[in-house]
């Protein structure tokens, strides 16, 4: 019994390793800068069409 809770702790230390800490090395937020709400849906869309035009 105590060797499945040891092995549930391990599991929830991982996926917290890899949802929390990793989110924050890796993957910022662009949007922060941006402005405010409308300017960042600008900066989206043109984003997108940029690519879509791009292939």
């Amino acid at each position: 019994m105590t060797l499945g809770k040891t092995l549930w702790l391990i599991i929830l230390i991982k996926l917290f390793i890899m949802f929390a800490i990793l989110k924050l090395f890796f993957f910022p937020n662009y949007l922060k800068g941006k402005g405010d709400k409308d300017d960042r849906a600008r900066y989206v869309q043109q984003e997108l069409i940029d690519r879509s035009a791009a292939d």
